[in-house]
């Protein structure tokens, strides 16, 4: 048996949440494989609606299993009051859920780290969350680390203290920035013994067993493809690889064992942050799309920036990920605007570029556009692709051959139900 992945190919936000939720039914495990409270995947259902940050999207499927890989980075705080918000729900987690050992701890001096860090860049601020992810992954990368399975040692509070110290040497230097510790790091403590009572296993070996044993897995990726360390819009991006071959880090399987690899994109662009973004709107259009896509971020609360959709992007993240089909998503904001523009080519220097650029950061890109008829007609109702407007129809089928991957899935509004498979 294969794993398949989902991930998302631009900027992240681009509805994970609720594509993990309705195929959940298909699959005995979803694993997330990287990535940590920085993410916001939001599922709606029976009129509720769910924003999760660390827990795989599958936890309200009953017959689902969600593991939580060694590639995601864990703040005890964050995670203990996203399960707190589980509790009418009555999910019996210890059946539901498993924390990698490996997994990595964000420590309370993560979170002041990256805030101090952050405050310092002035201007050249690169937009993060100021979760602490960032300092996580730097420590993970240097070898100090603490992961969940030193939760469990006799040594942990001594391993602790080493790190702290440790943060508090580099703070010293921020000489313009304040903190109180004691608070962050009491809660800290006390959210500590919530992942102890919880199914905490060796991943690697839990994960590969189950392959063998012929269950299904979905692995879920966090952020897009855009944001990835090594491939993203660097160095605008997060701290991890939230491409596919993420996949087989952030779990601890091989290659061989990858299946389909279904990417994610809206109908258009989005981004949060600083950054590059070819096809960004400054106008009205902009923040149309705003507006009636509800474009603020899950985590943040700050407002995206909005843009038409971008295939030289597009087909970059495509490639670097081995897509292998094509899950587009909001399709219904774009119902407002009479006329669809997509972006073909970018004119660099008087030159026509089709290849994503090195640094697009550093360059003037000027985006060429191919213009398609709107379809003016309210999507959310839809039960059917069939059912769908000729010029939905034709959008589809343009970009199915200008990305050589077929399209197999168009979402027509935030809840489950309004998901049209083709």
């Amino acid at each position: 048996m294969k794993m398949d992945v989902l991930l998302g190919l631009q900027w992240g936000d681009e509805g994970k949440g609720k594509i993990v939720d309705v195929l959940t039914p298909n699959y005995h495990i979803i694993a997330r494989f990287q990535g940590g409270p920085n993410a916001g995947h939001t599922l709606e259902f029976e009129g509720n609606k769910h924003v999760l940050h660390t827990i795989p999207s599958g936890i309200f499927r009953k017959d689902a299993l969600n593991v939580i890989g060694n590639g995601v980075v864990i703040d005890p705080i964050v995670f203990a009051n996203e399960l707190s918000k589980l509790e009418p729900y009555n999910i019996n987690l210890s059946e539901r859920l498993r924390i990698s050992k490996k997994a990595h701890l964000i420590l309370p001096t993560h979170r002041l780290m990256d805030a101090a860090t952050e405050q310092a860049k002035g201007d050249k601020k690169i937009g993060s969350t100021l979760k602490g992810i960032g300092p996580a992954y730097m420590d993970k990368t240097g070898r100090n680390g603490l992961r969940i399975g030193d939760l469990f040692l006799p040594s942990f509070e001594q391993k602790y203290a080493e790190l702290k110290e440790k943060h508090l040497g580099l703070l010293a230097h921020f000489r313009d920035f304040t903190f109180s510790l004691e608070e962050l790091e009491n809660d800290w403590f006390e959210k500590v013994q919530v992942i102890k009572n919880l199914p905490c296993i060796d991943s690697e070996h839990f994960l590969n067993g189950a392959l063998r044993s012929g269950d299904k897995i979905l692995a879920e990726g966090a952020q897009g493809t855009m944001l990835d360390i090594d491939f993203g819009t660097y160095p605008f991006v997060t701290s991890s690889n939230t491409v596919t071959a993420g996949t087989c880090t952030g779990l601890g399987v091989p290659p061989t064992s990858i299946g389909k690899v279904i990417g994610i994109f809206k109908a258009y662009c989005t981004r949060v942050g600083s950054g590059p973004f070819p096809t960004e709107l400054h106008n009205d259009a902009g923040d149309q799309m705003r507006k009636e896509g509800n474009e603020f971020g899950s985590t943040t609360g700050r407002p995206r920036r909005c843009g038409w959709l971008d295939l030289v992007q597009l087909k970059y993240a495509i490639m670097v990920n081995g897509v292998t089909e094509l899950y587009m998503m909001k399709a219904d904001v774009l119902s407002i605007f009479d006329e669809i523009q997509v972006c073909e080519a970018y004119k660099i220097q008087g030159a026509l570029v089709r290849e994503f650029p090195y640094d697009v950061h550093s360059l003037e890109v000027q985006p060429v556009y191919t213009r398609l008829p709107g379809w003016k007609t309210d999507l959310t109702d839809l039960k059917s692709f069939e059912e769908a407007p000729q010029e939905l129809k034709d959008y589809v089928a343009y970009l199915e051959q200008q990305l050589e991957v077929p399209i197999r899935l168009v979402s027509v509004g935030p809840d489950r139900a309004q998901t049209l498979f083709k």
